[in-house]
């Protein structure tokens, strides 16, 4: 296993294939942006995903930005394997993400995840991650 940071140069489309399946395991129904129009240096979003050999298992984003109250990060797309679950993967992926939030000096780290999510939302508990007391709204436009 090992966890690598994904980049223009290293998308193929066999890798936007692999990461295409492994989406549609979170979220079938949601139409996908095409990797190479994330992985390019105007948009700030670090992608990691977790290899065995070479096929993907799991993959995770964070999202940077400054605002006012400072820089940070927002954490989405968890996703692993559902034939890969319970091997450390999330958990390496995450760690990725928190080591590059403390180069980058983030002041905060937010994710979501849904309620019935009960082995993530423990995962991110361990993490050191807590509930925060607010609420997300959304505004749909495509």
């Amino acid at each position: 296993m090992r966890i690598e940071l994904l980049n223009k140069s290293s998308l193929t489309a066999n890798l936007q294939d692999q990461v295409c399946t492994l989406f549609k395991q979170l979220s079938p129904n949601k139409k996908q942006v095409e990797l190479h129009e994330i992985l390019i240096e105007t948009n700030p979003v670090t992608l990691v995903g977790c290899f065995i050999g070479d096929r993907i298992v799991g993959i995770a984003s964070m999202s940077i930005y400054k605002v006012i109250s400072g820089n940070k990060g927002w954490i989405e797309d968890v996703i692993v394997d559902e034939n890969y679950r319970g091997k450390g993967i999330g958990l390496k992926l995450i760690e990725k993400l928190l080591s590059i939030s403390n180069e980058k000096q983030l002041t905060e780290v937010l994710l979501f995840t849904e309620e019935h999510r009960i082995p993530a939302i423990s995962l991110y508990e361990k993490l050191g991650f807590t509930k925060k007391k607010s609420s997300i709204y959304t505004l749909k436009k495509l």
